[in-house]
């Protein structure tokens, strides 16, 4: 993974040298970041395809070969490459801090004119680059291939499902309210298995409707096929009549968009920022709970920002002095400091759901957390000594 780096101290400092030590830096932590992130992603994709040949033997029937399963985990790349992009910049960042401090090439940048407040700029701006590419994949790249991963597998594996009771919605309309179940996602994005139970203001059922399946149009409304409805009465008549209809096809407005479906039966995490969002504003015009999924929503606004605090924690290894194999310490304990990172991401997510609190705050307090060591290093390691 090391390279040899020559360089030789240049004069007069100014704005040539400055661009300079920044390709050198930027082309070194790029390259190890690339390395880092090769590494683990063969890691991850090895143990996905060892899990997904398990389920070649279990669907062999169905159709489920080989080639489905390797499509399958390369189409889950994406959502591995967003969750990791955080740990690698940190290794690699750290990797590349601490060879250059043992090898002295780090001292020379230092006299050529690259002060700490100069370097932690030239790396901000680094991992600013890498911010922007962290958000494309959780935003755009990601979202798109794990639910192709997902409806590739299941048209082979079964439909899509959370359980036997399915997943439930609520819509809210002028004239009464209405609860949506949906048992199953199919491959080609029919919905199966569909109940619509519909209420008066006062909370009353009126009726009740069963489909076979339905798909979601464009123009917010869906198109339940075999469709069986009961009515119910609830004007208090004295002779309380129940009557029953049946449609073929049957058109039904709502605001229940497929992004809202997909959110209910698969990954919240795994939702573009923008439809979560709408998401959320939809649980709570209908007085549903939103806790999750404003913690899921501000946990893909801040998460991508995560990688501004690895970059500022890995700088203060360029200012500490290494003895011969030391190295691989400090690397490790990059390894380390990045895993924690992760885990503790995830048990926030996890108690502030529990406790209620802030999804905000739950979402930042890691990264905020992060920013006060690697800053707190950086002003004791590298301002103070």
């Amino acid at each position: 993974m090391a390279r040899g780096v020559g360089f030789v101290a240049l004069a007069p400092k100014g704005d040539c040298v400055v661009k300079t030590i920044r390709r050198l830096i930027y082309g070194e932590v790029l390259y190890a970041v690339a390395f880092v992130t090769l590494g683990f992603l063969s890691l991850f994709f090895f143990f996905d395809l060892v899990a997904e040949i398990q389920a070649v033997g279990r669907y062999t029937a169905t159709g489920y070969s080989l080639a489905h399963a390797l499509a399958y985990v390369a189409l889950i790349i994406p959502s591995h490459l967003y969750e990791l992009m955080p740990i690698a910049v940190l290794i690699g960042t750290i990797f590349v801090m601490a060879r250059l401090a043992q090898s002295s090439e780090f001292t020379i940048l230092r006299t050529s004119g690259l002060d700490p407040w100069r370097a932690l700029k030239s790396l901000l701006i680094l991992g600013g680059g890498f911010v922007l590419l962290t958000f494309a994949l959780g935003d755009y790249v990601s979202p798109v291939a794990d639910r192709a991963g997902q409806l590739l597998k299941a048209r082979y594996t079964g439909r899509i499902t959370v359980g036997q009771t399915g997943a439930w919605l609520k819509e809210k309309q002028n004239y009464g309210q209405y609860a949506v179940n949906v048992g199953e996602l199919a491959s080609d994005g029919v919905l199966h298995d569909i109940r619509i139970f519909e209420f008066d203001n006062r909370g009353f059922l009126m009726s009740m409707m069963q489909a076979q399946s339905a798909s979601v149009s464009s123009d917010e409304a869906w198109q339940l096929q075999q469709v069986n409805r009961t009515e119910f009465p609830v004007d208090g008549a004295e002779t309380a009549r129940i009557d029953r209809l049946q449609w073929d096809s049957l058109r039904w407005p709502n605001h229940i968009s497929a992004e809202m479906v997909s959110a209910a039966l698969l990954k919240p995490e795994r939702m573009r920022t923008l439809d979560l969002f709408q998401y959320i504003q939809h649980l709570q015009s209908n007085a549903q709970a939103a806790q999750r999924y404003e913690i899921e929503f501000w946990k893909k606004v801040f998460y991508p920002l995560s990688c501004l605090v690895m970059v500022v924690l890995a700088l203060p290894f360029a200012y500490l002095h290494f003895r011969s194999g030391s190295i691989t310490t400090y690397v490790f304990g990059g390894v380390m400091a990045g895993i924690s990172f992760f885990l503790l991401n995830n048990v926030f997510g996890y108690i502030g759901n529990l406790q209620s609190w802030q999804p905000w705050l739950t979402a930042a307090m890691p990264g905020m957390i992060y920013s006060v060591l690697s800053l707190s290093a950086f002003g004791w390691l590298v301002l103070r000594r």
